[in-house]
């Protein structure tokens, strides 16, 4: 019975999110991701084309389970940040692949492209709805709601070094993320309606003749 070439390619996409992780695009090696994979060298260009195919395929797939496990939830984006979160507190290796990504594959891919469009497209349908400030574009939104969710761990160790606990404590990081979360809500929410006459302040009064 021939080799099972899907489970092949499983062993070698979990070795070269491990590699990649670690090491990132330069730094990964095609030989070491085949010899943890307990495979030939070959069977990556086989089934990957080149190492940078290969690196891409592993960001977006890992992007691609990001977004299966923490559905994308325009109408709560406090509490969306929070899973993301969550999720990223447990998986590491997650933001240390897009943190390669951008520093070596600066240019957008279309299927990283295609990842960001739907967000954007429901927080201008929850803004069009009443539901998010329409005071702040949905890219910025977008791009401020992932800056505060991973500012923690993106923070500098020496900064991290000054928290009043230590950084990886389970109530320091219960204390960053209620935080985080308040932040994002004050992001999105809608602001108070006027409350007086806009010219010059004065409760609005009905007109008499």
């Amino acid at each position: 019975m021939p080799p099972d070439a899907t489970a092949t390619k499983k062993r070698l996409l979990k070795a070269a999110y491990d590699e990649f992780a670690q090491f990132g695009l330069a730094g990964g090696r095609v030989d070491r991701i085949a010899e943890a994979a307990q495979a030939n060298k070959r069977m990556i260009y086989v089934h990957f084309g080149n190492k940078d195919d290969l690196f891409d395929l592993v960001v977006a797939n890992s992007l691609a389970d990001l977004a299966q496990a923490v559905p994308f939830a325009a109408d709560d984006l406090p509490g969306y940040a929070g899973r993301l979160f969550d999720y990223l507190l447990e998986r590491p290796q997650v933001l240390r692949l897009t943190g390669w990504a951008q520093l070596e594959r600066p240019d957008a891919t279309p299927g990283q492209v295609d990842a960001y469009a739907p967000k954007i497209d429901a927080i201008a349908s929850a803004q069009q709805q009443n539901t998010v400030t329409e005071t702040v574009t949905p890219a910025d939104i977008l791009a401020l709601l992932l800056g505060l969710t991973t500012a923690w761990a993106n923070a500098s160790p020496a900064l991290r070094s000054l928290a009043d606990q230590p950084p990886w404590d389970p109530e320091r990081l219960r204390i960053h993320r209620a935080a985080m979360i308040a932040a994002v809500q004050a992001l999105v929410t809608l602001p108070p309606p006027p409350s007086g006459d806009e010219n010059t302040g004065q409760p609005r009064t009905a007109l008499t003749h």
